[in-house]
């Protein structure tokens, strides 16, 4: 893996989106590296918790429309829909408690990264965005992991106006775990992630699939849900 840095401590792991220079942006390969590393995680009985950050200060931009655009085309692109599914999928069949360290930003297909995981500690002025209705787009996966966690007047608050929430509005509709300094963030997450790879092993996960119990679907029939059935936008231009 080169885009995706996998680290595992005592009792838990990191996992950080390793594309600083492109502020952690999405393409085929960081898909294809996060979905690894977090089925190496779940498959790990020494990893009880997980930690997902990204690299150089920010958490993720949204898709790399750069590369997603270049000319040749990007070997992955033609399955990058099934490459993202397999990340999607990762996270949803991940076990164990994900904690989220958000910096700076979390935008549109970064933004749905952040809502998969089960506690996010970001900073004051950091912000998430769920801007695709200001393009056209639809926002399938971001619909699908807050209509998992949240109540729909949330959700529509997130995805319908396309606007900015920082740090202290996300704690307050209770999607932010903690909201703390900007300069505290990756220290109060790992010590959350230390702390929860603490506990007794095969606590967390029974308590996290206890509550996936009240959902009978399985990752794709969940994400299937909220595919748009006649997408407008080609591939490169999905967020």
């Amino acid at each position: 893996m080169t885009t995706v840095t996998l680290s595992k401590q005592d009792g838990w792991a990191a996992v950080t989106l390793n594309r600083p220079e492109r502020k952690n942006a999405i393409t085929g390969e960081l898909g294809q590296d996060l979905a690894q590393a977090l089925e190496d995680c779940q498959q790990d009985q020494a990893v009880r918790a997980v930690l997902l950050s990204g690299a150089g200060g920010a958490f993720c931009s949204g898709l790399d429309i750069k590369e997603f655009n270049a000319d040749p085309a990007p070997a992955w692109l033609a399955d990058f829909q099934q490459i993202w599914r397999r990340a999607h999928s990762a996270l949803y069949n991940c076990e164990k408690p994900i904690v989220c360290a958000l910096e700076r930003y979390a935008i549109n297909g970064g933004a749905a990264l952040a809502f998969a995981c089960d506690l996010v500690v970001m900073g004051e002025t950091s912000f998430v965005q769920v801007g695709e209705v200001q393009q056209g787009m639809a926002a399938p996966y971001n619909l699908a992991w807050l209509a998992l966690r949240y109540p729909e007047v949330v959700s529509a608050q997130m995805t319908l106006t396309g606007r900015r929430f920082n740090g202290e509005e996300l704690k307050s509709l209770g999607i932010a775990y903690a909201c703390v300094d900007d300069a505290q963030v990756q220290s109060e997450a790992q010590a959350l992630a230390a702390q929860l790879g603490g506990f007794p092993a095969g606590a967390a996960v029974a308590i996290k699939t206890g509550m996936r119990r009240a959902h009978s679907d399985n990752a794709d029939q969940w994400f299937d849900r909220f595919m748009p059935s006649q997408p407008n936008q080609a591939p490169q231009r999905q967020q």
